[in-house]
């Protein structure tokens, strides 16, 4: 007889619509629901019920000022200094990429916290004058390879606005949507879009 863990298996979905309709994300459904610390904007997802470790969430921030897609490179210094603050990092993949002008990071890496091995993949969208953070973390390297299928789904259905995506057309650079646009509705910013920070939430409240 073998020992190995069964599942996870999906016995249901939940998708989550930010409020202010920013963004879109779907979870498996009997995962918890939880704010951010530190009075974040954004949720988290884990199917830990108590101090959870292994999650999915999304922090939205709002910038002062439009990015470009010639922002890339300072962007990234600052990513980079940010991701060197966290003890015992190591870094297992990444990719940049500017489309149009939403520009894109992602980090997969290992790092030590409170004496604990944790692995996270994070994207990091700049979205005109928003930045989005999509983080999927595992307790440990072992749990994040257990929960990978369900975090790659949750990361795979982030959805963004079109009225967001209209902000990063650079052919309609200048022509930005106000208030009382066009309703919003959700196009999906694809498996390969990607993100990370200094500021990704570590824990959760209820």
């Amino acid at each position: 007889m073998s020992d190995k863990r069964p599942g996870p298996f999906f016995t249901s979905l939940h998708q989550y619509r930010d409020p202010l309709g920013r963004f879109s994300i779907r979870v498996p459904g009997d995962w918890h629901e939880y704010d951010l610390d530190d009075d974040r904007d954004g949720v988290m997802f884990s199917p830990q019920g108590d101090v959870p470790s292994t999650y999915v969430a999304v922090w939205v921030n709002q910038l002062g000022e439009h990015v470009v897609a010639e922002d890339l490179e300072v962007l990234r210094e600052g990513v980079e200094r940010g991701l060197t603050q966290l003890d015992g990092i190591e870094a297992i993949d990444r990719a940049d990429e500017a489309i149009s002008n939403l520009v894109k990071f992602e980090r997969v890496y290992e790092f030590d916290d409170g004496g604990v091995r944790r692995k996270r993949r994070v994207w990091m969208l700049y979205v005109d004058t928003w930045l989005m953070v999509v983080i999927y973390q595992g307790e440990s390297p072992e749990e994040y390879e257990y929960w990978l299928s369900m975090g790659n789904f949750a990361l795979g259905t982030f959805n963004i606005p079109e009225a967001l995506w209209f902000a990063t057309d650079r052919e309609l650079a200048g022509k930005r949507l106000t208030e009382g646009g066009e309703p919003l509705t959700s196009t999906s910013v694809g498996d390969g879009d990607s993100v990370d920070t200094d500021e990704v939430p570590a824990e959760a409240h209820s």
